[in-house]
């Protein structure tokens, strides 16, 4: 069983930058501020299975980040022992085969997992994880947008990454058309979901601040800092709510 890479593909957070499409409802200060709590819970997770891996060094957690110079910020999101390897120049899809390529230099298998999904279950990392083991393939995890959550491969194959329209709900059936083309064999772990706009904002509430919607497969993993933050969110609306003026609160109920 060889070493497998789990790289969280990510930007540094920073107001403005991180975590757009979630403005509004949030503010642009509040969006780095839960995209550094999703790097911090999802690097947890990947950080808790390297540790448990039978052989001590079966997975190895890793950060494909952006931009150069962030670095310092960014390790200060990532268990110890995390790598870091900058993104290339380019299309989303030549960063992802960019990470893919690179990291099977130095390990047999390589996931990679985008950086929306702080409550991603370790079973399907886990179930990814031994996808990538069995051989040459292509592991993927659907995403309810019609992207996916992460994919692997023990090999590099550039056609699954080319002609994809990125951020559409094409995603994960175009990568299906591509492995076919190519006669590679696909593997589909369970799927989850990316927090990218409102509606996501709101189930991700609702899974770790009320009732986990029915449509998930699995228990979400523990994502303890972006709870805290959607807590404190909640608890400086109802401050803010409680300090409006009278005629305000009027004029609403009215």
């Amino acid at each position: 069983m060889g070493k497998v890479a789990v790289g969280i593909m990510c930007k540094t957070p920073a107001p403005g930058r991180s975590k757009t499409r979630l403005s509004p409802p949030l503010r642009p200060e509040d969006c780095a501020r839960i995209s550094a709590c999703f790097i911090r819970d999802l690097s947890h997770t990947i950080g808790q299975l390297a540790t448990a891996s039978d052989d001590g060094g079966e997975v190895v957690g890793c950060a494909v980040y952006t931009p150069i110079g962030s670095e310092t910020a960014l390790l200060s999101l990532l268990p110890d022992g995390f790598v870091l390897l900058p993104q290339v120049e380019g299309g989303f899809g030549e960063r992802l085969f960019h990470g893919v390529d690179a990291l099977l230099r130095t390990h047999d298998g390589v996931l990679l997992v985008n950086s929306d999904s702080p409550t991603l279950p370790p079973e399907i990392l886990r179930a990814a994880v031994k996808a990538v083991q069995a051989g040459d393939n292509v592991v993927l995890s659907p995403a309810i947008d019609g992207g996916y959550t992460l994919i692997g491969l023990s090999r590099p194959h550039r056609r699954l990454f080319e002609e994809i329209e990125w951020s559409t709900a094409t995603v994960f059936q175009r990568t299906l058309d591509r492995a076919a083309e190519i006669g590679l064999p696909v593997v589909t772990v369970p799927g989850w979901y990316d927090v990218d706009e409102a509606a996501d904002l709101r189930m991700l509430e609702a899974e770790l601040l009320g009732a986990a919607p029915a449509s998930l497969p699995l228990k979400g993993a523990d994502a303890p800092a972006t709870r805290e933050f959607l807590l404190e969110r909640n608890r400086a609306s109802v401050r803010d709510a409680g300090r409006a003026p009278t005629g305000t609160v009027a004029a609403a109920a009215s």
